[in-house]
This record gives C-alpha cells, structure tokens and sequence, in this order.
C-alpha cells in the first residue's frame, strides 16, 4: 500500500475521482429515471453511451478536426465542444427511444415476464454493441485535442485541468435541471406519478406510453452529455467502450439507491472518488476491483443503497 501517495496526492487524486464520477452520474442517471418508471435495468444502456461517442467522433471529424489534428483555437474549441454535445445527446437519445420502441414496448404490450424483459435489455445490448463494431472494423478511433492541459487552478501542486473543470461544472447543471425539470413541471410528475403507480396514473389521464419514451428519452440525452467528456478524457472510443463504463454506472445507481435521481449523482462521485483513490493506495491494476468490492460490502450494510428513496416517492 501507498499511503504517500495517497496523502501527497490527495487534492489532485480528488478532482481526478470527481470528474470521472461526475461522467458516471451522467450515465446513472439513464439507469435509475428507467428503473424508478418501469422496474427495468436497462443494459442497452452502455451502448447509448457508445453511441453517443461515435456521434461526437463523426462529428468532429467531418468538421476536419480528427486524432491528428492541431489543437484548435479556444473559440472554435468551445464550438466544437457544444455542437459535439448537441449531436451526441441526438443519437444517443434517438437510439434510446429506438430501443425502447423496438425491445421493450413489445414486451409491455404482452405483458411479458420480468425476465423477458432482462433477457431482452442483454440482447439488445450486444445486437447494438456488434452492429457497431461490424460498421467501424472493431478498431479504436482517435479523438481531437479541443483543450489545453495546462490548468486553469494551479495552487500548492493542486491542479485543475480545463476538462475537469468543464466536465464536472457541466454535469452538475445537467444534473441540477434534470431533477428540477422531474421535480417541478408536469411533465416530471408525470414521470413521478408512473413511477409511484402506473395504473392509478392512467386513471388520471397520464399517458403511460409516452412517459416512458420520455424517460428513455432523457436517459439517452444524458448519455450523450457523458459521451462527449468521455471521448475528451480518454481520447478514444470503441464499439465496445460502453460496456465497463456502463457497469460501473449502473453500480453507481445501485450505490446512491436505484431509482432516486440525486442518489445517482451521489453514488457516481463517490465511485469515481473510490477509483481514483484506491488506485493510489493499491495501484491502476487493482481500480476496477476496488470500486466494485466497495459496492458489496456497502450494500451488505444498506442495501436499498445510500439514500434509497425510489423515484415515485421522491420529495414533490
């Protein structure tokens, strides 16, 4: 153990865990909106995310900025940054809305088993993930530099990247509408009103159907937000990027309280501090074993999770 690096490294290795929780709480929240309305862990989930990583690629790519390009200026850096968001919360919505539509909706009209539909949500994870990697060669694709690594807070060895900065500060914002938008217009009590109880809600005039595109919807528009500080972050992506990633937020929702909105944001940032300072302590090797032996052993001790209030119950 390294507990040198641990303290030394303490500041830094704490907006490291941050920005990556905050790209995990982004994705969760796609988990816990489908869980809280339909009872459902959507795993196609991770592949909405993968989508939305190509989207922001092809992107930036068509607009002449790839792998090897020159870091633009910070104008067009900014451009490029807000276009790519627009155009990877579009695909990852829409591919959102497609699978509900196509995998699910079937189901609810049968009025399938529950592991009809789990059995589903695996498969249209893997068709979504191989229709990719058949289209793209199964290779992995470089990402532009749009910022500059130089940090913008840089106090006693504490540094703060732009990135960071953007990424945490943009996915508290989402975050924050999100739960205003749920909490505060009719359209989220709808969604909450579903949630608590989906027949007593139609008997109140709640379209059922289209509250459920609604959340698949926002799941995927979320997706697409993480997808684009994930390509930034890591420079890369891959048909199968979504799959590690997407379990670790699922684990984040189950950490917060499936189903609770603010848990999953919770339950993200503490899983991106758990990662970044167990790999300080134990080594990189040993990040993703960590986070998810901290999941289980958090879980024994409460197993709804940290807050563990479902979206139907959430505060009005």
């Amino acid at each position: 153990m390294h507990f040198d690096d641990l303290v030394n490294g303490f500041p830094n290795l704490t907006t490291t865990g941050l920005t990556q929780g905050a790209i995990y709480a982004l994705i969760a929240l796609g988990y816990t909106l489908v869980y809280g309305v339909l009872r459902l862990i959507n795993f196609a989930h991770s592949e909405v995310f993968m989508f939305g990583t190509f989207g922001a690629m092809w992107t930036w790519g068509w607009l002449g900025f790839g792998s090897t390009s020159g870091r633009p200026g910070l104008g067009t850096a900014i451009m490029l940054i807000a276009l790519g968001l627009v155009v990877a919360a579009v695909v990852s919505g829409a591919t959102a809305v497609v699978v509900e539509l196509v995998a699910y909706r079937p189901l609810r009209r049968r009025n399938a088993p529950p592991l009809a539909f789990l059995i589903t949500a695996i498969g249209a994870s893997f068709v979504l993930m191989e229709l990719m990697g058949a289209a793209t060669g199964r290779i992995q694709f470089g990402m532009p530099p749009l910022l500059p690594s130089n940090p913008v807070i840089n106090v006693g060895g504490w540094r703060i990247t732009p990135l960071q900065l953007a990424t945490f500060v943009v996915a508290l914002v989402v975050m924050f509408a999100l739960d205003t938008f749920v909490q505060k217009t009719r359209f989220g009590r709808g969604i909450r009103a579903v949630a608590q109880d989906a027949n007593t809600a139609a008997l109140m005039g709640v379209n059922k159907g289209k509250v459920i595109a609604l959340v698949f919807l926002l799941g995927g528009l979320l997706a697409g937000v993480a997808a684009v500080f994930h390509n930034m972050k890591t420079g890369n992506t891959r048909f199968n990027v979504g799959f590690l990633i997407g379990l670790k937020a699922f684990a984040a929702a189950v950490l917060g309280g499936i189903g609770n909105l603010r848990g999953a944001l919770v339950g993200g940032l503490l899983l991106g501090l758990v990662e970044s300072y167990g790999s300080a302590l134990f080594g990189s090797n040993w990040t993703n074993v960590i986070a998810f032996v901290v999941l289980v052993v958090l879980l024994m001790f409460r197993p709804t999770g940290l807050l563990g209030e479902s979206l139907g119950r959430a505060r009005a």
